[in-house]
């Protein structure tokens, strides 16, 4: 019984995704839709050999907060320099970042939190060197960047989902 309700999140809520992108209640748009949840849920764990576990769910509330935080004030700076004209001051550029986190999950947080700070984007990474690379809209700190990126985001991180 503890397995099915582990299992059923992802049918009922692909269910409800077709059923809304479908906008009908009707008997065979229901027996369709479950019919796709049930065999897209059974092959779904295919797609991910790699579980994930969220070893400290508080290292990933502080970091949620911390994201959250450096978006607003990425997001102020970036449109301040628009809205200003600040553009030509600044020095934008590629930037590598030596990286230690391993865990796929945690270098898909880290590839979401990068991309989602207005001014920058995760560009590369280099598996074998495991070296990030970002384009940077301001490059004026790239050392500063770096530490952000390595002691803010990479080390809670492989708290979360290393061993």
């Amino acid at each position: 019984m503890k397995r099915l309700l582990r299992w059923l999140p992802l049918p009922m809520l692909l269910l409800t995704l077709w059923l809304l992108l479908n906008d009908s209640l009707s008997t065979g748009q229901i027996a369709l839709g479950l019919a796709i949840a049930i065999v897209l849920s059974l092959l779904a764990p295919i797609l991910r050999p790699v579980r994930a576990r969220l070893r400290h769910p508080f290292t990933a509330l502080r970091l949620a907060g911390h994201v959250a935080c450096d978006i607003a004030v990425s997001n102020y700076m970036v449109s301040r320099r628009i809205l200003l004209g600040e553009r030509a001051q600044a020095r934008s550029g590629f930037l590598d970042i030596p990286l230690r986190i391993q865990d796929p999950h945690g270098l898909a947080a880290l590839a979401c939190i990068v991309t989602f700070t207005p001014g920058t984007v995760w560009s590369g990474h280099d598996v074998q060197r495991n070296i990030l690379t970002l384009h940077v809209l301001d490059l004026s700190d790239p050392d500063s960047l770096t530490q952000i990126i390595q002691e803010r985001y990479e080390r809670p991180l492989m708290e979360i989902f290393e061993p």
